[in-house]
């Protein structure tokens, strides 16, 4: 017999592509079941990753580029300080990220100046900043040398002026200020006054805690004492108005004594 009609022929191998119905319905099913599950898994994962990138980029912008930049600073409620004094005392350069300002910092810098009471700051996308203040109010005026300080209920001075403002009832302290017993003691006594002392008072003279009088038109004085029972020394002494009399002491309201 001839060898090579004896040969078995070689069989090559071939990879070939099963159709969908060589595979069982209940693997296709579990199959399919697996790759949800995977989704479902990696689905939070995707999103958690897409919004840290996304916040991430606008973090970028607002902090650290100039996109949304200080472009205006603008200052409301502003009479007795100008805008440019506010601006000054605010600092804060000129395309300086938004969003990285400081407004508690910004708005005690420019409480800081003496006219302004309260301040509040807030930003204005995408560019501004907006200052609204409420500046003291002046209730008397203390003379200091040739000219007169301008002091608010608290007795804080904030500002000066070279005349006594008019209207403004005239109160004498040797150290004018908030922390100053005899200011916070001519004020008390101020704020009790009917409006008929109010209309011939010409000053609130505090000469110690325990030594403070009111002069009146045509020299007349009431000598108030210390700035307690101020409602009744008060009605005491304009009752006492109409007497003939260049001093009225109601330093003790029950016994009153003048001449």
């Amino acid at each position: 017999m001839d060898g090579a009609a004896g040969r078995r022929p070689v069989r090559r191998w071939q990879l070939v592509r099963a159709g969908s119905d060589a595979v069982p319905a209940s693997t296709r099913r579990f199959m399919a079941r697996a790759r949800q599950r995977r989704m479902r898994a990696a689905l939070p994962w995707a999103v958690a990753g897409g919004v840290v990138a996304v916040a991430g980029l606008v973090a970028w912008t607002l902090l650290g580029t100039g996109l949304f930049g200080v472009r205006e600073v603008r200052v409301e409620g502003a009479e007795l300080v100008t805008a440019v004094q506010v601006r000054d005392a605010a600092g804060v350069p000129d395309g300086a990220p938004l969003a990285r300002v400081d407004l508690a910092a910004l708005a005690g810098r420019i409480g800081a100046l003496p006219p302004v009471e309260r301040v509040t700051v807030t930003r204005d996308w995408p560019d501004a900043l907006v200052v609204r203040l409420t500046e003291r109010t002046g209730v008397a005026v203390v003379p200091r040398g040739e000219r007169f300080a301008v002091i608010d209920a608290a007795g804080v001075v904030f500002r000066t002026v070279p005349q006594r403002s008019d209207g403004l009832p005239l109160v004498r302290v040797a150290a004018p200020g908030p922390d100053d017993p005899d200011t916070r003691a001519g004020l008390d006594v101020l704020g009790v006054l009917t409006p008929e002392l109010l209309d011939q008072l010409v000053e609130v003279r505090v000469e110690g805690l325990a030594r403070i009088s009111l002069r009146l038109h045509d020299d007349r004085t009431v000598f108030w004492g210390d700035a307690t029972r101020g409602a009744d020394k008060a009605r005491v002494a304009t009752a006492l108005l109409d007497q003939d009399a260049a001093r009225i002491d109601v330093s003790a309201p029950d016994v009153v004594t003048f001449r």
